[in-house]
């Protein structure tokens, strides 16, 4: 299964899955022109990693900045993560970063968190 990479820019954020280590990054900025087409390509590889999951899976979510459209599809990858962890396929945990002073990214990490069954670890880091 291939990993997908895609390099970040100042409207997209960077992202790394890569089944042969299970282990999913998201991190950056997302305010993609199109978030439905940015994010379904993200969405369709966890359909296929879902046959083939490594047993512990990582996601790493490191965003700085997201808007509405994105945060629906954040949501989405978020479903498909939980399909693969209560189907049994893998053991996932969330692992969501947030800068010390921004409430409001960890609010939104608090938000995912009462949604998304799925084990999420709250991560405080310094300020870039």
């Amino acid at each position: 299964m291939e990993p997908i990479n895609i390099e970040g820019t100042p409207k997209t954020p960077t992202v790394n899955f890569d089944s042969s280590s299970g282990v999913i990054e998201i991190k950056g900025r997302s305010i993609p022109e199109n978030s439905i087409e940015f994010y379904k390509p993200l969405v369709d590889w966890l359909d296929e990693y879902s046959s083939s999951a490594q047993s512990q899976t990582s996601v790493n979510i490191q965003l700085e900045y997201f808007n509405t459209s994105s945060s629906k599809c954040i949501l989405d990858v978020f479903k498909k993560l939980e399909a693969i962890h209560n189907g049994g396929q893998s053991e996932i945990v969330i692992n969501w970063h947030y800068e010390e002073d921004d409430e409001d990214m960890l609010e939104a990490g608090e938000d995912y968190q009462a949604i998304i069954n799925v084990p999420f670890k709250m991560i405080e880091t310094e300020e870039q």
